[in-house]
């Protein structure tokens, strides 16, 4: 499973004058916690890069939302439709207070056009999350409820947990509906899931906060040995 994109986001890739270059062609917006910034179906062709902050991609199904992934500082939003011209794929939502530059698709397409190593990173991006959807799916297909969260947890550990006194604190605004979207489970199934991981004293949870006592089960238990962080 890959809720996250790669530990080093594209705009800390960029060397300065494609940084440069990329600014001139947006201009800055501000987000409030849970607002929509794009809409799953939508005609706009405009990206978003995510300069502070963190916003989730959901996506419609038959059983409800689903969490395709989480984005943060630094990573593109929004750029499919900027270079297919289809209606929008998914749902992007701020988690809580967040900032962007917003780039029209032809101010985009115009930039990646005249910056091959742009143009290069943006391909290995798409790549990088098309290959993340197929393990998605399988993991849909083939891991039970408990073993999921396993693995969304140590994802979240590794990319947005804190070390506190030999635990890590995880404080994302995720509730735990959020966390079931993220899943692909419901609510009910993972709260009996973190029952269980609480019962074993592997994890504790607190308002908007899950504290993981020992990763290296979850690790096991999700399917995710080592701490390479990769989605």
């Amino acid at each position: 499973m890959g809720l996250f994109g790669e530990r080093k986001a594209f705009l800390h890739k960029l060397n300065h004058a494609d940084r440069q270059a990329l600014f001139s062609q947006g201009t800055r917006r501000s987000y409030a916690p849970r607002e929509q910034m794009i809409g799953e179906g939508e005609r706009s062709t405009f990206v978003l890069l995510i300069l502070d902050g963190w916003c989730a991609i959901r996506r419609s199904t038959d059983r409800g939302q689903i969490i395709l992934a989480l984005r943060q500082t630094g990573e593109l939003v929004g750029e499919m439709a900027a270079l297919d011209g289809r209606p929008r794929s998914a749902t992007v939502s701020a988690l809580g207070t967040v900032e962007t530059l917003t780039l029209a698709g032809d101010r985009f397409r115009h930039f990646i056009a005249t910056r091959p190593y742009a143009n290069g990173l943006v391909m290995n991006q798409l790549t990088e999350r098309l290959r993340s959807s197929d393990d998605e799916r399988r993991a849909l297909a083939s891991a039970t409820v408990l073993e999921r969260l396993a693995a969304c947890l140590v994802q979240l550990a590794d990319r947005a947990g804190r070390a506190e006194g030999g635990t890590v604190a995880i404080r994302l605004p995720l509730s735990q509906h959020e966390i079931a979207a993220a899943v692909g489970a419901t609510r009910e199934a993972v709260a009996k899931a973190l029952r269980l991981l609480r019962d074993e004293g592997l994890v504790s949870t607190g308002p908007r906060t899950i504290t993981v006592a020992d990763l290296e089960p979850l690790r096991l238990l999700g399917g995710r040995p080592g701490a390479d962080g990769t989605g």
